[in-house]
């Protein structure tokens, strides 16, 4: 079968689909061609590279075949992003206008595509997050975490701010200087714990240390931080000597399940999700034997929505799915109403819970802008299909947190005793 009959076959469709859909984006296929024929060489648009990438999506119509196809740079978008792609999906329901779609021309498609030769997608390297990577074992968890943190101290520097903070910012007020909002975060963090000089603080996933060593230089503290992320690790030490703060912070390469003593102030930012679900029991007990009684824990997690029941929200998405697979193995997102039953399940007396969603947002959205600005340093620095792979993550993640299908909360919660808590009667302290 002739390449210039399927090219034909797909032409037809791809207008067909366009004008019933009503898209706002053109196609660019492998022979030049584009779809509508006059669609502008600068417009939006999706690129299909070659026949074998419509073969795959007929064969296996997956998420997963898409992300490969994508990561391996043949299905692209042109003159635009996965952002500018989500604001020109069509106006009302597409299966409802795909129903105006002639099933001839979807079946032509279909009969000359199926058996197209072509390059099936390449696997794209990952650590699958199966079950056996959600056993909670300590070697297991630096595996996961190696998996995501230790891909390259320089290619984080390529999107992160100058104190390398890889966690939600908080702008408090409407502005994109995402250094101040990381500084305003770690202020935050720190006024929300009440850290006072000689407070005791361990960062449980301290990440490149910039908490531990922002609260010992600002709030006097004894902090120590407890990472499985050599390469942070590395950087992070880097990081408390040029300080000077030696004698104040202490950087840990362990299991947060292997510390040892008691902390009067506890916080864990963005570390939670690596968890896994079956493993929350020992993680909130772990924190409970570490922490003083009356201390204060800050519990910072990305959560999903409660389902009607708990089989329901076990049911992992597609989108979810290949988070888990390619970014990060072994997590798992709960529900604020599953962290706050296991906070108080586990000795932990709630005082305050704050939804940060729109923040993520903002963040994981400069993020992508700052990796796709750098896209040429970063490819050079750990690849084009991770790169790719990339930035469809932070793009993911923006998209997610905008549309409420990702949420992240902070908790703060106090180890639980019998009489007053200690904490003020308001949070005015906090926005002094």
């Amino acid at each position: 079968m002739s390449d210039e009959k399927r090219l034909e076959a797909l032409r037809r469709l791809l207008t067909e689909a366009h004008q019933k859909l009503g898209l706002k984006l053109g196609f660019s296929l492998w022979d030049g061609s584009r779809v509508p024929a006059e669609w502008p060489a600068d417009g939006l648009g999706i690129a299909i590279r070659d026949a074998g990438v419509v073969a795959a999506l007929l064969r296996k119509p997956k998420l997963d075949t898409l992300l490969h196809l994508h990561v391996g740079d043949r299905i692209a978008i042109e003159n635009g992003s996965i952002f500018d792609l989500a604001a020109a999906r069509p106006d009302g329901k597409v299966g409802r206008l795909a129903r105006g779609i002639s099933k001839a021309a979807a079946f032509d498609v279909v009969r000359r595509f199926i058996f197209a030769p072509g390059t099936a997608p390449q696997a794209v390297e990952h650590l699958q997050g199966d079950e056996i990577a959600r056993d909670g074992k300590p070697a297991t968890n630096k595996a996961n975490i190696a998996h995501h943190y230790d891909v390259s101290n320089a290619f984080y520097r390529l999107f992160l701010d100058e104190r390398m903070v890889y966690t939600c910012a908080y702008f408090t007020e409407d502005h994109d200087d995402l250094a101040r909002a990381q500084t305003d975060k770690l202020e935050m963090i720190c006024r929300k714990l009440r850290l006072k000089p000689g407070d005791k603080l361990l960062d449980i996933g301290c990440g490149w240390g910039a908490l531990v060593c922002y609260a010992a230089q600002h709030y006097g503290v004894e902090a120590h931080g407890v990472t499985l992320a050599e390469e942070q690790l590395k950087l992070a030490q880097d990081k408390v000597e040029a300080l000077g703060l030696q004698d104040k912070v202490t950087l840990h390469l362990k299991d947060f399940t292997q510390m040892e003593g008691e902390f009067d102030k506890i916080s864990s930012i963005g570390m939670f999700e690596h968890v896994g679900i079956r493993n929350h029991p020992t993680y909130f007990q772990a924190v409970n034997r570490l922490l003083k009684p009356r201390g204060l824990y800050l519990h910072h997690s990305i959560s999903r929505r409660a389902k009607k029941t708990e089989r329901a929200f076990n049911k992992m998405p597609a989108e979810y799915r290949a988070l888990v697979r390619y970014i990060f193995p072994g997590g798992e997102l709960d529900h604020l109403g599953m962290s706050i039953a296991n906070l108080e399940r586990y000795g932990f007396e709630v005082h305050d819970v704050e939804g940060w969603r729109e923040h993520y947002q903002r963040t994981t959205r400069l993020w992508f802008e700052r990796l796709n600005a750098n896209r040429a340093q970063a490819e050079a620095e750990v690849g084009p299909e991770r790169t790719r792979m990339w930035l469809l993550y932070l793009a993911g993640c923006s998209l997610a947190f905008e549309r409420g299908g990702a949420l992240i909360n902070q908790t703060l919660v106090s180890k639980r005793r019998k009489g007053p808590s200690g904490l003020p009667l308001t949070r005015a302290d906090l926005y002094r």
